[in-house]
């Protein structure tokens, strides 16, 4: 009798593949023999919509199915549905589509840890001055997480003695178990896997090969980093279980700002306040680098705030490099305040004589263009 496999999974014949996955999924869950035990009908209907699932979502499949019907694959074999059909041969098989729909065999509860299973990574955040991120560093730092059971050496067993054959599977890893008209080989619940289990675990660790304890680390940090930045160091995060691999500790930096300096990428930035008379006459100043040497830089006359002077190569080390950025020193001109009475004499007489033209260029050229603004 033909079938209609759309009506079957309950999808529009335009459904696309994440809706029939979606179909799939929810009947199969609730008709799986799993959950049916000695339920023929659910059984059936078990076997109706995954066949249906096995058709549509193959491409090639769903097309011959659109043009001649579900009598094509049951004549001709295509599908594997025929009376006395062999589930382990013809098509991809129960057991695949369970492992692409549910990521396992169904049934099989999540969290269930295995020998194999490694340790967890582990996020550390760190803060450094701006000086340790330019000169680089050595620190330490301490953490709780599962380590190593020292009393077994991470083999969870008791003595170190060897694991024997696990007796369920016979040491093979796998076991299989029958529903119904289905047979379906996963790993065995008894040894995870494994094929092996502990005559004696450890007393201390329960088995494990690892317990909670407290890890002290000293870690290396280069010249150069910044915010952002994180050290990887493999295999000093989480205690694998059973003596797996550890997993991996990242270390996230956050540099601090400074007092004194700002960082731009790998420049590093100064502000200095100049007095008035020194910008007005020029001279000379000094201004400490990050290494606290002492740069020199000559003020030219007629020196404005935010002019920049730049010592090339004075900046950040690039990290994994042998460059610098650069230093850049920015003037701010400082108004004189808490002016004497004579100093104030001196002010207004250069300001009685001053040629605004000539003596304060900017200013002049604002209020002519604010005038003829206005006007």
């Amino acid at each position: 009798m033909a079938k209609d496999y759309y009506a079957i999974l309950g999808v529009g014949k335009n459904a696309t593949q994440d809706e029939l996955k979606k179909a799939y999924r929810k009947l199969a869950v609730t008709y799986h023999p799993d959950k049916n035990q000695g339920n023929k009908a659910a059984e059936e209907k078990f076997k109706e919509v995954s066949e249906a699932y096995d058709v549509l979502r193959d491409e090639n499949k769903r097309a011959a199915y659109d043009r001649y019907g579900s009598d094509h694959f049951q004549n001709s074999g295509a599908s594997g549905f025929s009376e006395g059909f062999d589930f382990s041969s013809g098509f991809q098989g129960f057991s695949d589509i369970f492992e692409e729909m549910f990521g396992g065999a169904f049934g099989q509860g999540p969290g269930r840890q295995t020998s194999s299973e490694p340790g967890s990574d582990i996020r550390y955040n760190l803060t450094i001055s701006l000086e340790e991120a330019y000169r680089g560093t050595k620190t330490n730092i301490r953490f709780t997480t599962l380590i190593k059971c020292e009393h077994c050496g991470g083999s969870g067993s008791e003595g170190n003695k060897k694991p024997s054959p696990c007796p369920v599977c016979g040491g093979r890893g796998s076991a299989r178990y029958q529903h119904g008209f289905i047979t379906i080989e996963r790993p065995c619940q008894n040894c995870g896997g494994t094929g092996s289990v502990l005559s004696d675990p450890c007393k201390k660790c329960s088995g494990s090969g690892r317990i909670k304890g407290e890890k002290n680390l000293e870690i290396n940090i280069p010249p150069g980093v910044d915010t952002g930045s994180k050290i990887r160091l493999t295999g000093e995060g989480e205690a694998g279980f059973k003596g797996a691999p550890s997993g991996s500790l990242y270390v996230f930096l956050t540099v601090k700002n400074h007092n004194i300096f700002t960082r731009k990428d790998n420049d590093l930035y100064c502000t200095v306040p100049i007095s008035m008379v020194k910008a007005a006459l020029g001279g000379e100043i000094q201004v400490p680098d990050l290494d606290g040497n002492n740069n020199t830089i000559s003020v030219s006359n007629g020196t404005q705030t935010g002019s920049q002077f730049k010592i090339r190569g004075r900046g950040m080390p690039i990290l994994n490099s042998s460059r610098r950025g650069d230093f850049y020193v920015e003037a701010v001109v400082e108004t004189p305040v808490s002016l004497t009475k004579k100093q104030k004499e001196l002010l207004e007489q250069f300001g009685n004589e001053k040629d605004d033209k000539t003596n304060n260029p900017k200013a002049f050229e604002f209020l002519k263009k604010l005038k003829e603004w206005l006007e």
